[in-house]
């Protein structure tokens, strides 16, 4: 019974870490919502204008929305790498301590949904990174 409070002792320090990821992730997912807000409520804006030009062509409008359009695109699947990393990193607590209560070696599933979660992470962050990108050479350029 020592033994088995040794080891979920030992599971708790160690869950610490994947703990604070999550932590980082979700102020991540945090900017990257606000950032979506803001495209959303510039392009209704876009919007409202293109409609009240009464059907009048104005392609630098045209061509913001769609810029609004594609920087949309890339926050929400920021967004969604994101939110896949916490759950796999949320899978690896459990991982953790399901081995730990049940006695079963779970290390190399654990260090597997680790390694994904850390993917979905990268993928996360290199979205966000273009779509930064896209919204610099956008205000700079006017080029979608």
């Amino acid at each position: 019974m020592d033994s088995h409070l040794t080891d979920i002792s030992r599971v708790i320090q160690l869950a610490v870490a994947p703990v604070f990821l999550l932590t980082a992730i979700a102020t991540m997912i945090n900017a990257l919502n606000t950032r979506l807000g803001r495209i959303v409520d510039r392009r209704r804006v876009v919007r409202e204008r293109l409609d009240a030009a009464d059907a009048q062509s104005n392609p630098a409008a045209e061509k913001e929305i769609a810029m609004l359009v594609r920087r949309s695109a890339q926050v929400y699947y920021a967004i969604f790498c994101a939110v896949l990393s916490a759950l796999l990193v949320c899978m690896v607590v459990a991982g953790a301590f399901l081995g730990a209560l049940l006695g079963v070696d779970l290390a190399r599933s654990v260090a597997a949904l680790f390694i994904a979660a850390m993917l979905a992470m990268i993928a996360a962050l290199g979205l966000f990174l273009r779509e930064v990108f896209l919204a610099v050479r956008s205000g700079t350029h006017n080029q979608p």
